[in-house]
């Protein structure tokens, strides 16, 4: 004879009840996620954050004795030189129209060479088309070396090497653009899809056609973005190459600002500033339609 009692019909229910309003509750599974969730970081965190970042500014102005005192001291000077600035010298517009012409064409070479320059070397340090770690990371290692230099450095360099003229300040920003254009593009690079490739691969495709047909099409709008965005930056750049005798307007720069001729100086300010508006206010509006 069974002595356990059996559970009545009720406590059946009652039992099943609470197993539902559970499962409502927490899902199968849901725990496990409420577990692995990130949490926020808690204010401690942020207060940790703050004091560091506060502390780092003030060992960096102690540093380079930089205060508020000497800005508010230096302020009346400031003030006199923008009224030495102001009325701008519009008469000497003519005079900067051909050096800003140089500035552009400049710029517009440098980028075009360095943009050819740095396609193959983006397909090396690319790693998913450069599949061995003996191409890719010394080639990038080398790309980063080149990067590291500044262009005005570059263009110091070059006019020491051919002397003075728009030829140093050309090669300057051929190197720059070079880096730039490479280090983004090998970025882009490698986040394409592999799918066309293998297809391609699957049907003895050779290396050659596989970047024209499987790689190219993938990437080009971005490169072209890239190449509009490294122009923007080498037409502001190529405006002070001028002051280490690379050519283009950053020579009236260096002249007006030496005879203190600051209201020429302020002509030129504007002309550039419109210049580079415009330029990148067109190479904005293209770089839309294209991504």
């Amino acid at each position: 004879m069974n002595t356990n009692p059996r559970p009545n019909a009720k406590s059946n229910a009652q039992a099943n009840a609470n197993k539902s309003a559970n499962l409502s509750v927490n899902p199968p599974g849901q725990a496990g996620l409420n577990r692995d969730r990130p949490q926020a970081p808690g204010k401690l965190k942020h207060y940790l954050t703050a004091v560091i970042i506060l502390l780092l500014l003030w060992g960096s102005s102690v540093d380079t004795e930089a205060s508020l005192g000497k800005l508010i001291q230096g302020s009346p000077n400031m003030l006199d030189l923008l009224r030495e600035m102001f009325p701008p010298k519009w008469s000497y517009f003519d005079n900067i129209v051909p050096a800003m012409l140089e500035t552009i064409r400049m710029a517009l070479i440098g980028t075009t060479f360095g943009a050819i320059f740095a396609v193959p070397v983006a397909l090396l340090c690319a790693s998913n088309l450069s599949r061995s770690a003996w191409i890719y990371q010394p080639v990038r290692f080398l790309l980063n070396l080149v990067r590291t230099i500044p262009d005005l450095l570059l263009a110091a360099i070059f006019v020491a090497i051919f002397g003075l003229g728009p030829l140093p300040g050309m090669m300057a920003l051929t190197v720059f653009s070079f880096g730039l254009i490479a280090k983004l593009t090998y970025e882009a690079l490698e986040t394409i899809d592999r799918g066309p490739l293998e297809a391609m691969t699957s049907v003895g495709a050779s290396s050659v056609q596989r970047i024209v047909f499987g790689v190219v099409p993938q990437i080009q709008a971005h490169f072209i973005s890239y190449v509009l965005y490294t122009f923007e930056i080498n037409v502001r750049a190529a405006a002070v190459l001028g002051l280490v005798g690379a050519g283009g307007i950053g020579h009236y720069y260096e002249v007006t600002l030496g005879f203190l001729e600051y209201d020429k100086t302020c002509m030129i300010i504007l002309f550039t500033l419109a210049v580079v508006l415009l330029i990148d206010y067109v190479s904005t509006k293209l770089r839309e339609k294209l991504l």
